[in-house]
Parts: C-alpha cells; structure tokens; sequence
C-alpha cells in the first residue's frame, strides 16, 4: 500500500499548508506584505496541487486525494466542479473548441458579435499576457459563477452537492483566516487575486488552435516558476500521460525532447519571459476562433456536436 503513495506530492501538500498558516500566524503580525505574499504563493501552489490530485495522485483512493487539498485556500473554485470539466477539457480532439472544451478562451463568432462592444474589448485585452495577469482572475471568477449558478437553478447532477462540500470546507477556513486578523477583502485583493494570477501565467499560451491536436499543447522548457505550476510548463506531456506524477515530467521530456517537440509540432517556447517579450501587450490568439463556429449563424444547440476540426484550418 505504501508503495501507492506518492510521497513528493503528500509531502508538498503538507509544507503549502503549513507555510501558509505560519505566514498568518507569525508572519502577519510583524511583516503584513511578506505574510500576504507567501499566503499568494501557497495559494498558487494549492491550485497546482488540486489539479494533479484531480488527475489520481497522490494516493488511488479518490477521496483521499479530495480531502488532502480540500481547504481552498484561494475561496473559489470547487473541486468537484474543477475536477468534472477540467477531465473533460483533457478530451484533446475538442481542445479548444468554444463549446465542447470547457478551459477554451475561444468563442464563436456569433457569440463574439452578439457581445456588447465593451465586453469585446476586455476579451482583446484578456488575450494579452499583461491582460490575463490582471484581468483573467476576475473574468475567469465571473463566468464560473455565471455558469455554475445555471446548473444549480437546472439541478444538473452533482452540482449541488459540489458546491455543499465547497462551502463545508469554506466554513473553516474563513474562521482560520479570520482569527489570524486578516480582513477578508484584503485575503481576497492581496491573496487570491495574485494567486490566480500567477497561475494565469502557465495557462495563457498552454492551448492554440492546430489542425493536429496535439499541435495544441505548448512546451515552456524552462522556468523558475516550474515548481509552483508542478511542471505543467511541459504540459504536452501532461496531457499524453496524465498519470504520470508531476516530478517525473521533465525526466519524460529531458529523454524524448526531440519526440516531444515534433509531436506537438514545434510549439515551444524557451521561457515564460520569452512569452511575455513577444506578447505582453499584443494578442497571441484572436478571441474568435480561427476556425470552428466562425460563422455568422447560431450553433444549434439540439445538434450533435461537430467533428473534429478540418484540415484546412489554419494555424493560429
């Protein structure tokens, strides 16, 4: 049994929690900033953690990988909701596609027009790697809320218990934050908030449109941020091997790099900052999708959904 364990992970899981209760214990009272920045830092970490248990480590046992990250220390997101479409974004025959692959930043076009101008606007600017820093939180928070409060009112199936276990395992943790003497505004501006965006920065360029599928999932080589997103940074391959545990992806990728990058068809970036040069105020992907639904007539929604995407698209 013990042999089933993965104990990197168990043992990760433990210092992000225990480092971010010292942060609110001693740290608050005499250095406020360093506190709220080590408390973002581990917030990020948890979100990294939820993801690689949600994908059946560290343990075999579901509930106990659910229970050893079931504080949420960045309030929102619950697991089981988290856990549900994130397995279905891991269909990679429908990345990106706006409708079937839930984590798409793509629309259609007619949903894009039938957008108020604004809201157009801000999508362009999400689209930026400055934009998603600062704007993809708060957009991503938005539309979660929006569509899971849908669900709730249709009674789709394990949404409500979902959100009863979220809010169950929000109790505690708003009391704890609560009696380190942090306002909860300020957790959220100065916690969550950065938290989330530091995570935006592996998901911005994580999936681009390609006529391949595997053409769709990007390789960041390196990066002093690898550890906090548990080497997602090399996410094709995560995605071809999703149970392989988080610190034998750069071993993978180090033994067949010439593999990897052929596969994915050659979309590889050296670095995060190599990204943010190239796209910090420009867009990398345009917010209609360069090839599914970019049409001007509403999909309909009785239909089934549609193959996969043709040949003749382009790259984008």
């Amino acid at each position: 049994m013990l042999r089933r364990i993965e104990w990197p992970t168990v043992a990760l899981t433990l210092a992000c929690y225990g480092l971010w209760a010292a942060a609110g214990i001693w740290l608050w009272p005499v250095i406020p900033a360093l506190a709220l920045a080590l408390m973002a830092v581990m917030a990020a970490l948890h979100s990294s953690l939820v993801h690689e248990n949600l994908h059946g480590h560290p343990t075999r046992s579901r509930l106990v990988n659910e229970a050893l990250v079931t504080l949420p220390l960045s309030l929102i997101y619950p697991y089981r909701r988290y856990k549900a479409t994130h397995l279905v974004h891991h269909n990679d025959s429908r990345l990106t596609d706006p409708f079937e692959d839930p984590e798409s930043y793509y629309k259609a076009r007619w949903a894009h027009d039938r957008m108020p101008r604004w809201l157009q606007i801000v999508l362009r600017a999400n689209n930026t790697m400055v934009g998603r820093i600062i704007l993809g939180p708060v957009l991503g928070a938005v539309g979660l809320l929006r569509q899971e409060a849908q669900l709730l009112r249709a009674d789709a199936p394990g949404v409500r218990l979902a959100w009863g276990l979220h809010l169950a395992s929000l109790a505690p943790l708003l009391a704890v934050i609560w009696s380190f003497g942090i306002p909860l505004w300020l957790y959220v501006l100065t916690v969550v908030w950065p938290a989330l965006s530091l995570i935006s920065i592996r998901t911005y360029a994580e999936h681009r449109w390609h006529d391949a599928p595997e053409g769709r999932t990007i390789i960041v080589e390196r990066s002093p941020l690898a550890w906090l997103f548990l080497n997602n940074n090399l996410h094709i391959v995560h995605h071809q091997i999703p149970s392989a545990p988080w610190y034998d992806l750069p071993r993978l990728y180090r033994e067949h790099r010439a593999h990897w990058q052929a596969l994915n068809h050659g979309y590889v970036y050296a670095s995060y900052w190599e990204l943010f040069r190239a796209y910090a105020l420009r867009q990398k992907e345009p917010v209609v999708h360069p090839v599914l639904y970019n049409h001007d007539l509403p999909r309909d929604p009785d239909a089934p959904p549609t193959a996969t995407p043709p040949a003749s698209g382009r790259a984008a």
